[in-house]
């Protein structure tokens, strides 16, 4: 239908500042267009793809009209630092959890538990490849937890089934 426009490489900090600035302004999706051009340029752009990533995941609690965790995690693979892989894997898991949480549907407290404690594991894995100075997935780990015991947050007990939401 239409043939997108290319983004010069020398265009690319700039572009990046703007994605930032649209993901602060709470406009996810300007974010995410941004990043996808500066992707078509640059496709192995680290801070694009951490941007990417944290811009769809602002559009979790949009429902049927936001981004999904599958859209998410397909960019997890082309970061190159362990660190970030499961850094971003959990911040994919902690919003997921959120967003339900939000939702309020049956069984969301028990659906949250559950993409609560995967954040923390990926937290935990973080955690052991952490940069000096950044201990970002311990503060993160410490979130989920308390979110938990906030909402008293249980697992769903054995004998009841629970259906998770669609690509949630």
């Amino acid at each position: 239908m239409f043939q997108l426009k290319p983004l010069s490489k020398a265009a690319i900090p700039s572009a990046l500042e703007k994605a930032m600035r649209y993901r602060l302004l709470n406009e996810p999706r300007q974010a995410e267009s941004i990043c996808r051009d500066v992707l078509e340029s640059d496709s192995d752009n680290q801070e694009a793809l951490v941007i990417l990533i944290l811009a769809l995941t602002d559009q979790f609690e949009f429902g049927k009209f936001g981004a999904t965790p599958t859209q998410a995690r397909q960019y997890l693979p082309r970061l190159t630092d362990d660190y970030d892989k499961a850094y971003y894997a959990g911040i994919i898991c902690e919003r997921q959890a959120k967003a339900a949480l939000k939702r309020q549907t049956p069984h969301s407290g028990y659906i949250a538990y559950d993409l609560f404690q995967d954040a923390m594991n990926w937290y935990e894995k973080a955690e052991k490849n952490h940069p000096d100075k950044n201990e970002d997935a311990i503060l993160r780990w410490n979130t989920c937890a308390r979110l938990m015991m906030l909402y008293k947050l249980e697992p769903k007990p054995a004998d009841e089934s629970v259906e998770p939401f669609l690509d949630m």
